[in-house]
């Protein structure tokens, strides 16, 4: 029995199953609030990011910039987003959230937000530079895969390597 292996294994799943319960809570969220899979991850990339780019915006939820423009028309219908000129891109715009959307969604999500507070708070400072260490590390990781695999969507298909 290799209790570091153990554990390391231990980690590595409860990751990938924090993964996998967020995908299903925002699931949960869209289905209750009338939206499809899409609005929501744009809804979260805004409510993390606070302004983004169309352009950033259709990466992120792998839409074509056409299926972006149609979704964020919605959104803005909704009153979930707005739009305002991008300073740095006069032709372009920079989406954000919008007041109504934090009205909308903010009954749903107090209750967990609070309960996630309330573990975070329960670990000690040294335990909270661990876990902060661990989840930056473990994201740039996922990020830096990611541009690897986006970088070879250009070149000929030769499999996985």
């Amino acid at each position: 029995m290799n209790v570091k292996r153990d554990l390391e294994t231990q980690v590595l799943m409860a990751a990938r199953e924090s993964n996998i319960s967020s995908i299903l809570f925002r699931n949960a969220i869209s289905r209750k609030l009338g939206l499809v899979s899409t609005d929501s991850e744009c809804l979260s990339l805004l409510s993390i990011k606070g302004v983004s780019t169309p352009k950033d915006i259709a990466r992120f939820t792998g839409l074509t910039t056409g299926s972006t423009t149609a979704m964020l028309d919605r959104l803005e219908k909704a009153k979930f987003i707005k739009r305002r000129p991008n300073p740095a891109d006069r032709r372009g715009v920079l989406v954000e959230i919008n007041e109504q959307w934090t009205k909308t969604v903010g009954p749903l999500v107090e209750e967990i937000q609070q309960a996630q507070a309330e573990l975070i708070a329960s670990y000690s400072d040294n335990d909270l530079a661990t876990i902060a260490d661990f989840l930056i590390r473990f994201a740039n990781n996922v990020k830096a895969y990611t541009h690897r695999i986006e970088e070879s969507l250009n070149q000929p298909h030769r499999g996985i390597t």
